[in-house]
């Protein structure tokens, strides 16, 4: 299989960086979508992915006390809503000398795992990466939190998603809940 050129989508300080989804709870696609003036990514990810993102980011905010709690960021995707590529691997961090926190978002590699490369390599997954200030992290979570709070009601027995018929419960003894 031929390599591909690795394309970088960089954004220091977007004008925003929101998680969002498309269409109805049960059948939604989600993404992570930067903008920075004319510039617009929209990445593609996992319900459990932006789950996992505004999780980890709410606890790095708190163990580096930045930020006080914020409201949610209350705009939705920009469209057109154009997936440039499905994540695979994800990474975090805070950036003490600009007080910042990093995402950065890969294609899916081989094994899985991240790829951690110079941003002058030629090859290797793409990568989105996204610079944002404390405030703009704790909007990220509450809207992240909101949005994946926003889907089908959780089984009160496994957690698994409630369908509108009810489900086949695992912890429910073979009954339909």
């Amino acid at each position: 299989m031929a390599r591909m050129t690795r394309r970088l989508f960089i954004f220091d300080g977007p004008d925003r960086f929101v998680p969002g989804a498309v269409g109805e709870p049960g059948d939604r696609s989600f993404f992570l979508q930067a903008r920075k003036g004319g510039a617009l990514v929209s990445v593609a990810l996992e319900k459990s992915q932006v789950a996992a993102l505004a999780t980890r980011m709410d606890d790095l905010l708190d163990a580096v006390e930045a930020a006080p709690d914020a409201a949610p960021d209350e705009l939705g995707l920009e469209e057109p809503v154009v997936e440039l590529f499905r994540v695979g691997a994800m990474a975090l961090a805070w950036d003490p000398g600009s007080e910042a926190i990093v995402v950065e978002a890969q294609t899916p590699t081989d094994d899985g795992d991240y790829v951690e490369l110079p941003d002058e390599a030629d090859e290797g997954p793409d990568l989105l990466r996204v610079r944002i200030d404390a405030r703009q992290a704790r909007r990220f979570v509450r809207h992240a939190e909101a949005l994946v709070a926003a889907g089908r009601p959780a089984c009160p027995f496994c957690g698994e998603p409630l369908e509108a018929g009810g489900h086949f419960c695992p912890r429910g003894n073979g009954h339909l809940n």
